[in-house]
């Protein structure tokens, strides 16, 4: 008999929950610290030191996006040569691609970082693919346009958000296939665990909202809506979202609102709106959490948040069109 959508997420959340430590970004300095920002436009990295300084250009493949450190490799999804590039930080360099399924944006690795978890916006799957040989593994076919990507702590299952049908697949990498399906709000975008792994965070782009999922329970229990004075609601569109080290505080980037929210965890609510540049969209965090980087998709730059005073110190220029920013230990 099939296990109940409750009994599910109750027994996932218990592993989830067992794993979030894991989740902790140790502590360093912030000189010891290095800013990667992917430009879409430009189809290569910026590497800058923690106050925006630029250090390197690092030319890459088509319409870079989505980014992740593996050591002294940083990974990145290339929407538009369907391709996952390997830079070596190091070298400052892209040693080479792996062909991958068509328009990749999100993605995640496994525990090991050997297998690359991606998103497809055009072939409308949840494709696995080994970093070494660049082997695809297999596909789960998704709703239309999926995009956000995470997978779980226990490295058992991967949630996928599909923008069209507003829902977040639980896909089972045993089974290989959608166990469930989560209604969350239009258009989810990004994902985020938090509370030890008992609630899943998805930002809503066309709601100005994040649903929260309750994954012991296996459904929404709350959204999170945005509300700014002077900016209308259809402005408010929130994608990148990132927690802090404690977990206590989720930062989620508003998109054409040019802002950014400071949200206290536990109590559901917003602190503060934090202006950044304009479309703001991707979030890196300092190890000390002293620091919010943001992108900003139309003003083409980056914005250096001081996170603890919520004013924004300076924006600096990152490329055309940048889509993420990677803090590197």
């Amino acid at each position: 008999m099939k296990p109940s959508v409750a009994s599910f997420f109750a027994a996932m959340t218990a592993v989830i929950t067992l794993g979030a430590a894991e989740l902790m970004l140790p502590s360093s300095a912030l000189a010891a610290e290095t800013l990667i920002v992917s430009s879409e436009k430009d189809n290569r990295l910026y590497v800058l030191d923690p106050d925006g300084n630029p250090l390197a250009q690092i030319p890459v493949c088509k319409r870079p996006r989505d980014l992740k450190q593996r050591g002294k490799l940083v990974l990145v999804s290339c929407g538009e040569s369907d391709a996952i590039g390997v830079v070596d930080l190091t070298q400052k360099r892209l040693l080479r691609s792996i062909a991958v399924s068509k328009s990749p944006e999100m993605f995640d690795l496994s525990s090991d970082g050997t297998l690359i978890f991606l998103s497809s916006e055009d072939d409308n799957e949840l494709a696995a693919y080994e970093l070494e040989s660049g082997k695809k593994r297999f596909a789960v076919k998704t709703g239309n346009e999926p995009e956000g990507i995470l997978l779980s702590p226990d490295g058992k299952m991967v949630f996928v958000t599909s923008e069209e049908k507003n829902v977040v697949h639980v896909i089972s990498l045993e089974k290989r296939r959608i166990e469930h399906n989560l209604a969350v709000g239009k258009r989810p975008r990004r994902l985020l665990l938090v509370q030890d792994g008992r609630e899943l965070w998805v930002s809503n782009e066309l709601e100005a909202s994040v649903s929260i999922v309750d994954l012991t329970q296996g459904k929404t229990v709350h959204t999170l809506r945005f509300d700014i004075a002077g900016v209308e609601r259809e402005n408010i569109t929130p994608v990148g979202m990132i927690a802090s080290a404690d977990g206590k505080t989720v930062w989620v980037a508003l998109g054409r609102a040019n802002r950014v929210a400071e949200v206290d965890v536990p109590g559901r609510s917003v602190r503060r709106y934090v202006l950044a540049g304009q479309r703001a969209w991707g979030l890196g965090l300092s190890a000390d959490g002293s620091r919010l980087y943001v992108t900003n998709g139309l003003s083409d730059d980056l914005t250096i948040i001081d996170a603890n005073a919520g004013k924004a110190l300076r924006s600096v220029p990152v490329g055309r069109v940048p889509h993420s920013v990677l803090v590197v230990p």
